[in-house]
């Protein structure tokens, strides 16, 4: 690592919570950042040991969540555009997509201390209107105490409070909202089929077990502290992420006989094509496109409102044998298209 990028940070205190767009103190992991380049930026987090979200899992040996180091970059991402690039502490921020890849479970295994986080964030693209910068694409890479744990490329864009509801009016007015429907709230799928202990922290409902496919119906609970951190007029990215996860996780379960406790994501590409509507049922329809192997299964995922709201490619690692000798009995399944 060369002299520049070795710069101190501190973890002495979290950043301004305004700065990454977060009501609960508890809920902001950045602790500092120096721009070490035009286009370059460190910023370190805090990763923690107890969080009622992030640590409620199954998986074995205990590490930290794949989906903490998304909110890590979401948060890098927002900061990044505030401190580095003038975005105004107002601006309503969307994030178009991103892919997050683990390059290291060990990296991520939780140890006696928090673990202290240094995102190397170089910019890949800027989006400008009339000569303004509203809009960014990074390349980050995330070590965990030295080790390089993943990384992951954000894409998203910012306006004002104005522009922003004159897109949420237009983009609304499109979608049949008047008409009541089910709206799945309230029975949820076992904690441990989706590799939860909390059931408050399930997202999943209904789910529909095909032959090489599986659909779920996904809850929005705007009481969960963590992916409702302050009010929203859509479905956060967190829940959507979630979804996605616990979707893939219960396919596994149920299409391989895999144990949720043995899997852990490892990858995810995301992209958002249209905003989630709390009035809308939302469903997720899994596909296999890659059958399990020794190290991971591969799933592609569509989450849909009337349409499709966003998509994403999800790989599991397998963490552990549980489940393993089934492998041979499912190999030669044919992915989905």
């Amino acid at each position: 690592m060369s002299t520049t990028l070795a710069t101190e940070l501190s973890y002495a205190s979290t950043v301004t919570r305004a700065l990454v767009h977060r009501a609960a103190v508890c809920e902001v992991f950045l602790t500092d950042s120096v721009r070490v380049a035009e286009d370059e930026y460190l910023i370190a987090a805090q990763l923690p040991r107890v969080h009622s979200y992030y640590n409620d899992q199954i998986t074995s040996p205990a590490v930290y969540d794949p989906l903490l180091l998304v909110e890590v970059f979401r948060q890098a991402s927002i900061y990044a555009a505030h401190t580095f690039l003038d975005a105004a502490i107002d601006q309503k921020f969307i994030f178009n997509g991103g892919e997050m890849i683990v390059t290291d479970i060990t990296a991520l295994h939780i140890g006696t201390r928090p673990g202290h986080a240094r995102i190397h964030a170089r910019q890949a693209g800027l989006k400008h209107r009339d000569g303004v910068v509203t809009g960014s694409t990074l390349d980050m890479v995330l070590t965990v105490d030295g080790r390089e744990a993943a990384t992951m490329r954000t894409t998203c864009q910012w306006m004002p409070g104005r522009a922003w509801d004159r897109m949420r009016e237009k983009g609304r007015a499109s979608l049949p909202l008047d008409t009541a429907r089910p709206h799945h709230t309230g029975r949820r799928v076992s904690p441990v089929a989706v590799g939860r202990v909390s059931p408050h922290n399930v997202v999943l409902s209904e789910t529909e077990v095909r032959e090489h496919e599986v659909l779920t119906q996904v809850i929005v609970d705007q009481a969960n502290p963590a992916l409702f951190d302050h009010p929203l007029d859509h479905i956060p990215g967190a829940l959507i992420f979630e979804g996605f996860r616990q979707s893939a996780v219960h396919a596994a379960h149920e299409l391989f006989g895999l144990s949720p406790q043995g899997l852990l994501l490892t990858r995810v590409e995301t992209d958002f094509t249209r905003f989630g509507e709390f009035e809308l049922p939302t469903d997720c329809l899994v596909r296999v496109v890659q059958s399990p192997t020794p190290d991971t299964v591969a799933f592609e995922i569509t989450m849909t409102q009337e349409d499709q709201i966003a998509r994403a490619r999800v790989h599991l690692a397998l963490t552990s044998p549980i489940g393993g000798a089934l492998l041979n009995r499912f190999s030669h399944a044919p992915a989905g298209a």
